[in-house]
């Protein structure tokens, strides 16, 4: 059982970086989403955003779970077929989405559509992670990250409602 939320936090943040994601690769990610919207956004508050998602225990749970499973498809120990469709990253097999869902969900509905657009273009990191290169399998890994960035822009969005959004 863990005893100290720190491990966890720890722990999930060491699996990203081990996995090749760094935490500037998901703030850059959230820019991506949000520049458009927020006038003079910069990096360092992307990064702030980012990390404050990554305080949440089910978005480190996400984390843990996700790539513990990438890694066991990695090293062929699933069981077939399972284990061809997260090696192939199949269209239909949707599990991946839904576990990024739960993350989404942490900063309400407007994460929905930043991670349905960002999963769709994968853009930045989102890329590599998806280039299926060096054997590695990141079928999971990918939608964590995308829906990580989508959390954190729409925290951001929160925070900086539209005057549209304030009169009514």
């Amino acid at each position: 059982m863990v005893k100290d939320t720190n491990e966890l936090h720890e722990k999930a943040l060491a699996l990203l970086n081990q996995r090749g994601v760094q935490l500037a690769d998901i703030a850059e990610l959230v820019m991506f989403l949000q520049q458009s919207y927020i006038d003079d956004l910069t990096y360092e508050v992307c990064l702030e955003n980012v990390k404050a998602v990554l305080k949440k225990r089910e978005v480190q749970n996400t984390i843990l779970t996700g790539i513990q499973l990438d890694i066991l498809a990695e090293n062929k120990e699933l069981m077939n077929p399972l284990l061809d469709i997260i090696v192939e990253d199949e269209g239909l097999y949707g599990i991946d989405e839904i576990m990024a869902l739960s993350i989404v969900n942490v900063y309400g509905s407007i994460g929905f559509t930043n991670y349905g657009y960002i999963d769709k273009i994968k853009p930045g990191i989102l890329k590599k992670l998806n280039s299926h290169n060096d054997n590695e399998v990141h079928t999971f890994l990918d939608d964590i990250v995308g829906a990580i960035a989508a959390a954190a822009a729409s925290r951001l969005a929160h925070a900086h409602p539209t005057k549209s959004d304030i009169t009514k």
